[in-house]
């Protein structure tokens, strides 16, 4: 499938998966500009989830490995989190890739525009107002439950269109009171159980693409490894608002 598009275009995936990679570990969105780009190069609903999907579980591994290194998943409170979002997000996703078999191209689409413009908004509103003053605490119940009914309502999305937990995950955890950081770390744990988990059901489906795999996931890492050192060293206020904008125009033009 790489050998059929044009170079102008296979360098353009390649900076897409950095750009991407990037936004992962310091914003949280990222990985849906790779799902974004698929789907106007690919078109198929079910190869475009797949393979943007199967990029995430690399990219999920690496991601968990350097929150893990700096301390936010070594943590009690950090290892509650991750798993009270990863679980129900693997249970999401499989429901999300029964989605994908009944939604036409143009239905898949809508879907990823109004759902890209939803990020936007969040990470608007993250950018603009913060994290509200009453955190999750997730050594309660109520915490845990929390974070898992996120866990679920990111893995269906996240299984249906191909797009990471922290494109939604993080916008929302920050959104209900949760710290970035943490929020970051958990996202990363959660995107290898969403994308693994769908990425069976699409393989299953011979729906993954392993050269585009590889086109883009290696990029991808490379700027997982820089947005972490990003995310711990630069106010990102204003390079969150722009990329609320980006978000929102995009989801807005894929939608319509």
């Amino acid at each position: 499938m790489v050998g059929s598009l044009d170079t102008a275009v296979v360098v353009g995936l390649m900076v897409v998966g950095l750009l991407a990679g990037i936004g992962i570990t310091a914003l949280g969105p990222g990985g849906v500009f790779i799902t974004i780009a698929f789907a106007v190069t690919i078109g198929s609903p079910a190869t475009v989830a797949g393979t943007a999907g199967a990029t995430n579980i690399a990219a999920g591994i690496v991601g968990s490995l350097v929150y893990a290194r700096s301390g936010e998943l070594r943590t009690g409170a950090g290892k509650r989190m991750a798993v009270a979002l990863s679980l129900p997000g693997a249970a999401g996703a499989l429901l999300g890739v029964r989605l994908n078999r009944a939604i036409s191209p143009v239905g898949f689409e809508r879907v990823l525009g109004v759902m890209v413009v939803f990020a936007g908004v969040l990470v608007w509103y993250r950018s603009q107002y913060g994290a509200r003053r009453r955190a999750i605490d997730v050594d309660s119940r109520r915490g845990l439950l929390v974070v898992g009914a996120v866990g679920f309502a990111v893995g269906v999305p996240g299984g249906l269109l191909g797009v990471g937990g922290p494109v939604l995950a993080v916008p929302l955890l920050v959104a209900l009171g949760c710290r970035l950081l943490p929020a970051l770390a958990a996202a990363q744990l959660q995107s290898v159980a969403i994308a693994g988990t769908a990425t069976a059901g699409y393989f299953a489906q011979d729906a993954v693409s392993v050269p585009l795999l590889v086109l883009v996931g290696v990029p991808e890492l490379v700027g997982i490894l820089a947005g972490w050192k990003i995310a711990r060293i630069v106010d990102a206020r204003h390079l969150k608002r722009m990329l609320a904008g980006v978000l929102v125009g995009l989801g807005s033009y894929i939608a319509l």
